[in-house]
């Protein structure tokens, strides 16, 4: 498996998205943890975005606001 795949197999799902669908995800192979499971319930946008940078893992969320913050500290 390539970094890139490595990668985009693990997600950080956001508050906004129900916290059982990461057991979903871990059931289709994924390795997801919601930000509640990981108490970060209450987490800044700022503070998911450097776990999942740490984690090396993709946020999937529906704040719009992420965009604003990836363009701004220049991250993909």
């Amino acid at each position: 498996m390539s970094g890139s795949e490595q990668f985009a197999n693990r997600l950080l799902l956001d508050q906004g998205l129900p916290a059982d669908a990461a057991g979903l995800f871990r059931e289709l192979g994924y390795d997801c943890r919601h930000v509640s499971e990981l108490g970060l319930q209450k987490a800044s946008d700022e503070q998911i975005l450097v776990l999942a940078a740490e984690q090396r893992r993709v946020v999937i969320t529906l704040d719009s606001d992420f965009h604003a913050l990836l363009a701004v500290r220049g991250l993909a």
